[in-house]
């Protein structure tokens, strides 16, 4: 059995202020608008594609669809979305989607953010790589379906196909993917939150053919090792992956 130390005693082992701090104050309107951002930019729905019917987005989002109508309109307002009407109307993601992501005001009102402080940057690279690396090597423990098999080559051929334009919704949608393949419901919304921060801050950084082709080899690296079953070497991999965009941060944005 473990004895605490008579420091550890005096001053804790962890300090209450680690929780007693201010929660989330998203309501569900917040919450909504930050849901289908993540949708749009990340991929799931992609430019030019419908959203799901009202009914239907309303009970998936578990929110009422006066909320849902007012998130929606919040987004059309910021350019996000737009609604067509007649027999094939509906609300539709536009093409190209703006880039950059906004924030709700006070108000309701989204807003972009001109500058992200130093200290996120470093929370986010931290964060994403106790995410996904872990993700990486929990996917390659799990036995695969043929049909996830062919999910995880997809995504990647998806990734080596992509215009430089599309590159990073196939990028995070391949991200997804390996979280989603994990099984567990708590991790693919961390996973989709600290990829939105990524790639928030990946947009002000030039996407280089070079680094392209880099990306693509080491995204083979990660899905050929979580196919072959292969944990220590789907983590390694992941970690080389988010070592070079870490480094690509550091070196533009300081």
């Amino acid at each position: 059995m473990m004895v605490d130390s008579p420091d550890a005693a005096q001053h804790g082992l962890l300090s209450a202020e680690l929780l007693l701090r201010p929660g989330k104050t998203a309501n569900a309107f917040e919450e909504t608008v930050q849901r289908l951002l993540q949708t749009i930019r990340l991929g799931l729905i992609a430019p030019g594609e419908k959203l799901p019917a009202e009914r239907e987005l309303a009970a998936m989002l578990s929110v009422s669809r006066d909320t849902l109508r007012e998130a929606i309109a919040a987004l059309t307002e910021a350019g996000y979305v737009l609604s067509r009407r007649g027999r094939y109307g509906g609300t539709f993601v536009v093409d190209p989607v703006p880039r950059g992501t906004p924030t709700v005001g006070a108000n309701g009102e989204l807003r972009e953010r001109r500058e992200v402080p130093v200290a996120e940057i470093e929370d986010t690279i931290v964060l994403r790589s106790i995410l996904e690396c872990g993700a990486a090597r929990q996917a390659a423990m799990c036995e695969l379906s043929g049909v996830d098999r062919e999910r995880l080559w997809q995504a990647l051929e998806d990734c080596r196909d992509a215009a430089p334009s599309d590159y990073r919704r196939h990028d995070s949608r391949l991200h997804l993917l390996i979280a989603e393949l994990v099984g567990s419901p708590s991790l693919v919304p961390l996973v989709a939150d600290v990829r939105m921060r990524v790639n928030e801050l990946l947009d002000d950084i030039p996407l280089l053919a070079p680094n392209i082709a880099h990306s693509n080899e080491q995204h083979e690296a990660i899905v050929r090792a979580i196919l072959r079953g292969n944990p220590d070497a789907a983590a390694e991999a992941m970690s080389e992956h988010i070592a070079g965009s870490e480094a690509l941060l550091r070196g533009f944005l300081g």
